[in-house]
């Protein structure tokens, strides 16, 4: 319950620098009077705005300001609520909005909306609509509850059986819907991309492990290719002695020492060669000239031809021999050169072999691409358990939208209090003489038949009747509202109701009503007819024009 204490304002509309003070708690009861532009109504003005940031009446914020002074409005309100007080000031020229808490401010940080916001949902429970059903029933700009669309007639009751949590949470299930919507469908697309991403990697590796296997296949028949040809090469290098090296050496000596035998014959032949000149040409010895007989000379002669003979066979026995050796050595060089090539031949063919075994680059990059694959499923995996989790958070969603629907728990919460509704509407209707049966369904249309059963709707009846009508709401939303506990006040403010189009019998009855409100109830009664009601209510406050400023003339 929100206990009112006190309201206070300074200039605000008419009223000036000299701030206007009314208890709201003081008096049960309070006729509040003055004559027209004194400010009497100002006061649903001026609650209004520190409350909820608006006028009573469809005033614009501007328009507020007192329009002589021109700035330094300022209104508060002090109430009491859950244990804790409370003070709310507002201000224009400058603008100032603060909430209090037992004398302490409440953080700022958010936006004046959200400021706002969470003064309505946290501290007030009542919102401009709600109040204006409660607390207050007058002239100006005030639409009564028959007179709104049933949408907003809803969101009064709603508010009332503080069930409004339910829209509420429609509200948030609405926007939560609408991302886990939003993230189902970024889930598949996600999805649909990396399937597409995992189909090209499993056919980019599939195309790499085919191509490796070509060249694997390729490789090897090369490699058994180039081994044939290296175990050829071998086998013709095992067909050739290993001992040819030492043989050309052997040979090379042998032809070197027939070559010096074929040159000492040589020399001897050339030795003979001469002395068989000098026999020949010589009769006498030139050194100790003695005479060289003819037989001694033909004897010498014919020795030295058989030499020569002799030694002639022998040079060309050794030409002989060192032509077979040389022959020996030219078959063993041409095999030595045959070798040497097989041997350069196999060494080519091992590197050749070295090479081709070098190049295998593709087969090392399968790993890679075969462990970037495996990301990709984990993460649509992931994407997988994501789309499931939205599509259990949409079906979830779907079985609350059902519940939080119009046709759903709110629907099923009214109808356990339209009976009540109904029986304090009529209740109220009997004490202000106005015999009808009013019914409100569900979906808060009425039905209003007479004695006669004969059906009406609100637009029907006379103002004085649709009036009656409104009362009896006014009071039956307060009552619903105490059954509740959700938007009890102590506070009612009734500005004109009197004046306009209630008989006295009417009058009569609507102070039998303020009789049986509960003590705690502060009514504000705003009249012309100080005569008529100034006896039957315990305070009155007078307001009047001071020097073209709004001020309290007698009164609280």
């Amino acid at each position: 319950m929100i206990t009112f204490r006190e309201l206070e304002y300074s200039n605000f509309l008419a009223c000036g620098n000299n701030p206007i003070t009314i208890r709201l708690d003081k008096s049960k009861s309070t006729l509040i009077v003055g004559q027209n532009g004194s400010g009497k109504s100002t006061i649903l003005d001026a609650l209004s705005f520190a409350l909820f940031g608006k006028a009573h009446r469809n005033v614009p914020k501007n328009g507020l300001v007192n329009s002589v002074n021109g700035k330094g409005t300022v209104v508060s309100v002090t109430f009491e609520t859950a244990g804790h007080n409370f003070k709310i000031i507002r201000g224009i020229k400058p603008n100032i909005f603060e909430v209090w808490q037992n004398d302490k401010m409440i953080d700022q940080t958010a936006s004046v909306r959200d400021y706002q916001k969470f003064l309505e949902q946290n501290i007030l429970k009542l919102n401009h609509k709600s109040f204006h059903q409660i607390v207050v029933l007058g002239q100006s700009s005030f639409i009564p509850f028959m007179q709104l669309s049933t949408a907003h007639r809803r969101d009064v009751v709603e508010d009332l059986l503080d069930i409004n949590i339910f829209s509420k949470m429609k509200g948030i299930l609405k926007e939560r819907n609408s991302v886990s919507k939003q993230e189902a469908t970024t889930a598949r697309h996600e999805l649909t991309t990396q399937k597409g991403k995992i189909d090209y990697q499993k056919k980019h590796i599939d195309s790499l492990k085919k191509l490796n296997q070509k060249a694997d296949e390729s490789t090897k028949q090369i490699e058994d290719d180039i081994t044939s040809d290296i175990e050829n090469l071998k086998t013709q290098r095992d067909g050739y002695p290993k001992t040819l090296q030492k043989q050309v050496k052997e040979l090379q000596s042998k032809k070197a020492d027939n070559n010096q035998l074929l040159g000492k014959c040589n020399h001897k032949i050339s030795e003979l060669a001469e002395k068989h000149k000098f026999f020949e040409s010589h009769t006498e010895c030139p050194e100790c000239e003695q005479s060289i007989t003819k037989e001694f000379r033909e004897k010498r002669l014919e020795d030295i031809v058989v030499s020569a003979r002799e030694t002639s066979k022998g040079v060309t026995a050794s030409q002989l021999q060192s032509k077979m050796v040389q022959d020996e050595i030219d078959i063993l060089m041409s095999d030595i050169t045959d070798y040497n090539e097989i041997l350069t031949k196999i060494k080519g063919k091992k590197t050749e072999l070295d090479r081709v075994q070098a190049k295998k680059p593709l087969k090392s990059n399968i790993s890679p691409l075969e462990i970037d694959l495996n990301d990709l499923i984990l993460k649509a995996d992931d994407i997988r358990d994501t789309l499931d989790d939205c599509t259990d958070k949409l079906l979830y969603n779907e079985i609350a939208w059902e519940m939080l629907k119009d046709t759903g728990i709110r629907t099923k919460v009214i109808r356990e209090y339209l009976p009540a509704m109904n029986t304090l509407i009529n209740q109220y209707l009997q004490t202000l003489d106005f015999f009808v049966a009013f019914t409100l369904n569900e979906n808060f249309e009425e039905t209003i038949r007479s004695r006669h059963r004969d059906k009406f709707k609100y637009d029907n009846f006379s103002e004085g009747e649709k009036m009656r009508i409104d009362l009896s709401l006014l009071f039956t939303w307060r009552q619903i509202a105490k059954m509740k506990n959700s938007t009890n006040t102590n506070l009612l403010i009734l500005d004109e109701t009197f004046d306009s189009s209630l008989d006295a019998d009417g009058v009569d009855n609507l102070m039998k009503i303020l009789l049986t409100l509960e003590d705690y109830t502060n009514t504000f009664i705003i009249s012309h007819k100080p005569d008529v009601l100034e006896s039957k209510l315990k305070s009155k406050i007078e307001f009047a024009k001071v020097n073209n400023f709004s001020a309290i003339k007698s009164g609280i």
